[in-house]
């Protein structure tokens, strides 16, 4: 990373701050990393060959089998990407290789996909849910378990409406995980592992079930091979060659069509590139085994359950009532009694609400950390990414994603066919953009790459990419064919992106007027200096300093109570802002609109106003982190920071903000560093912790106990020089010794006594081994009489 020149004495009175570039990160492993991606790419195995097969015939498997086996090569243009780009993605790929224009245009591509992920999800998972509904009333009926005047007053078999409770459903869960968002939800690791967990359960008992169902029903016969002959074109499906018969006579290119239909089974690729930077050490090695397993997994789920549904489901019932619910029509054909089908179906229901559902949110996740990508490098105003005043959150990108998500979903009418012509132009430019810019970066980056796609062939000293060349050929000549035989796809796919590049282009005209009298404002008033990682002397305070962490300036109370309180002479002030940045956020090299936007400015400005009124230096600092309260532990452990003094949270007590910085400190604890955390009301009162190892607190009768011991022993013939500590230390050495002993569960019973005593006296807080209340400082109460307002931030 670059940074500025150093102070000179003309610039003596300009305030300088520290931006920490390297982004405090929680990482994981490479199996947790292949389960978040495969909760948005597995959903495309719910409604995937369904819709292929509308378009190209009972052959639509072998493409969908193509297409897995092709993605194999398209995933390695992505762990080529990510081993020169470790925060990357389409964007900066595109803008490092061809330039902002077209890099624009990809993301604009990009959203196009991110934004119809949600509503194909939430539709596919309504049509799931509503075709089992309607299954189960079928079931109840034909048992006579249906009363008759319900049979009556429906004339038949009660069946619910699919297309309006898909509708209803998709809107539902859309905007169950937009607030989810609003509020700051979390892309979970843990939750997506154990979604997978339970969809390889449902997985493997499907294939074996219908291995089974292979073995004892003869007569079964493969999908009709992927040949010319074979393809048999819905006329929606030949777009603007609709009556042309340019295929007939080029099998190839019909070949090229069925091909493009079947693409969007392997959409989520680009979230490999924004998990890759989260992945542990060793980083690369770890991305190959992440991709190895999506790869195996996404091909035995897609395509090989694609195969097994035109084998098992007869012709007469796959597409007519099954297209839309294709998995649940496979549990529905498979052997044994229906009972035990129709329970599998529901196992099978639950399983792909849950991998849909969580596409949907990983669709919102997604799009708001593209768009905060593209609005950190200035292509969007920020206006777009000004928080949430309560939950922090860039509440107005996911206000308009899911605004655009709603619309599609009942312009859509539940039709997942529709969706899925449409969604197939974001999956197929995206990928376009990325392999084209890759092979552009081949001739133009000359640098040390950690992994390259194979095959390359040296020719006279030049290397030529025979593997990338092809990925980026394929995928091209799909797209243009894409073009003219996806009608829907290509003109709403152009429409949304030509909207989506127009914002881009005038946002970034408004921010580059903004950015002029930006910098010369910050030449005035700011120095920033860019630092790989924070440390004491990277900041240029001493050790023992105080951290005051600010997210709000319209609450700086316990800034102003840090200055009041803080003797700069002994300990310097170090005020540090937490950017945090979600899934996708972030790039390569940070420029000054993407450090500093008008929202820190402000917030430093307020801070420096603050200190100049209590007539105190402050030192500034910006650190990028993914979770504020390990942001706050990690830079007061690596400053040496005495003490972190914090406003109180409108969301929760003190103790709770206590125990998510003991929390954060327990994750990557220092076991030579401690601090005291003094968390400042609005009303001024603080309440006081200590966080990581520290002396215990001990009550003024136990001191005395201890010096009346002292006492005792001082007067016996030759303990004349016995110490305090020495008494300490044999008891706690003899207590060691009994508690290891046979007097176990009597030393239990009396510390439980003692403790259920002092109880009413202690804070309860949910980890009391690494904090311990303190009473609040004399003279709180007393010295303070204003309240100001009430922070509606964390900090």
């Amino acid at each position: 990373m670059g940074s500025h020149s150093p102070l000179n004495p003309a610039q003596s009175n300009r305030v300088r701050i520290v931006v920490a570039t390297s982004v405090m990160l929680t990482f994981i492993s490479y199996w947790r990393a292949a389960a978040v991606i495969l909760n948005d790419l597995g959903s495309s195995a719910f409604y995937a060959a369904g819709i292929a097969e509308q378009a190209v015939g009972k052959s639509a498997p072998w493409f969908i089998v193509a297409v897995m086996l092709f993605s194999f090569a398209v995933r390695a243009v992505y762990v080529e990407s990510c081993s020169m780009f470790v925060r990357g993605g389409v964007y900066r790929i595109v803008k490092e290789a061809i330039g902002g224009k077209l890099a624009k245009a990809a993301v604009s591509a990009l959203m196009f996909d991110y934004v119809l992920t949600g509503p194909i999800s939430g539709v596919s998972a309504g049509q799931y849910i509503a075709g089992l509904i309607n299954e189960l009333l079928s079931y109840i009926d034909s048992v006579g378990m249906m009363p008759r005047a319900i049979h009556q007053a429906f004339h038949g078999t009660p069946q619910v409406n699919v297309s309006l409770v898909s509708v209803v459903l998709a809107a539902a869960v859309t905007i169950y995980y937009w607030w989810q968002n609003i509020k700051g939800i979390e892309v979970s690791s843990e939750k997506a592992l154990r979604v997978m967990q339970i969809t390889t359960v449902m997985v493997v008992l499907l294939l074996s079930w219908a291995g089974l169902t292979l073995l004892f029903r003869p007569g079964w016969r493969l999908p009709p091979w992927p040949t010319p002959g074979n393809l048999h074109f819905a006329p929606e499906a030949l777009g603007f060659l609709r009556g042309h018969t340019l295929w007939t006579l080029f099998p190839l290119f019909g070949i090229m069509m069925a091909f493009g239909h079947s693409v969007l089974a392997m959409s989520g690729e680009e979230s490999l590139a924004q998990v890759y930077r989260e992945i542990a050490h060793p980083k690369l090695k770890n991305l190959k085994k992440t991709a190895l397993i999506i790869a195996v997994y996404s091909f035995t789920f897609t395509g090989l359950v694609s195969l097994l549904a035109v084998m098992l489901i007869p012709d007469a019932v796959r597409v007519p009532q099954y297209k839309d619910n294709l998995i649940a029509g496979l549990a529905m054909y498979l052997v044994g009694p229906q009972i035990l089908r129709i329970l599998f179906r529901v196992f099978v229901v639950v399983v792909g609400f849950l991998i849909l559902s969580g596409a949907i949110n990983t669709a919102i996740v997604g799009s708001n950390g593209v768009l905060n990508r593209v609005s950190e490098d200035g292509v969007l105003t920020d206006w777009f990414r000004r928080p949430h005043k309560r939950f922090g959150t860039t509440y107005r990108i996911i206000n308009l994603v899911v605004i655009m998500q709603l619309a599609i979903i009942f312009i859509s009418h539940g039709d997942v066919y529709l969706l899925g012509e449409a969604y197939a132009f974001g999956v197929m430019w995206s990928f376009v953009f990325n392999s084209t810019s890759m092979l552009v970066l081949r001739f133009k980056y000359h640098g040390e790459r950690g992994w390259k796609v194979p095959p390359n062939i040296r020719i006279a000293g030049a290397e030529i990419p025979i593997g990338l060349a092809s990925v980026c050929f394929v995928l091209s000549a799909t797209a243009v064919v894409n073009l003219f035989t996806k009608s829907v796809a290509t003109v709403s796919g152009l429409i949304f992106s030509g909207i989506f590049f127009a914002v881009f282009t005038v946002s970034e005209r408004v921010n580059r007027r903004k950015h002029a009298a930006l910098t010369r404002e910050m030449q005035e008033h700011f120095q920033l200096i860019n630092r790989d990682t924070v440390h004491a002397e990277a900041v240029g305070v001493k050790p023992e300093n105080v951290l005051v962490p600010i997210r709000d300036y319209h609450a700086m109370y316990h800034l102003l109570w840090a200055l009041e309180h803080t003797n700069i002479a002994e300990q310097d002030i170090v005020v540090m802002s937490a950017r945090v940045t979600r899934l996708g956020a972030g790039g390569l090299e940070l420029h000054t609109e993407q450090i500093f936007s008008d929202y820190e400015q402000n917030l430093f400005t307020r801070a420096v106003s603050v200190a100049e009124k209590a007539g105190k230096h402050i030192s500034l600092l910006v650190v990028p982190a993914r979770d504020p309260w390990s942001a706050i532990v990690q830079t007061a452990n690596q400053l040496k920071s005495s003490a972190v003094i914090t406003g109180l949270s409108s969301r929760m007590s003190s103790q709770e903000q206590a125990f998510l910085i003991g929390r954060a400190w327990e994750a990557a604890p220092d076991p030579k560093r401690q601090f005291v955390l003094q968390i400042v009301r609005p009303d001024l009162k603080v309440d006081t912790f200590r966080i990581g190892p520290h002396a215990p607190t001990m009550k003024s009768e136990d001191v005395h106990l201890v010096h009346r011991l002292w006492l005792a022993i001082t007067k016996e013939r030759g303990m004349d020089r016995i110490h305090h500590s020495d008494v300490v230390t044999v008891a706690l050495t003899r207590f060691a010794r009994d508690y290891a002993g046979r007097e176990h569960e009597e030393i239990l019973r009396e510390l439980k006594t003692v403790h259920s005593k002092e109880k009413s006296a202690t804070l309860n807080l949910p980890e009391p081994p690494t904090l311990a209340a303190e009473p609040p400082p004399p003279g709180d109460d007393d010295d303070h009489h204003r309240t100001p307002p009430q922070s509606d931030r964390p900090f």
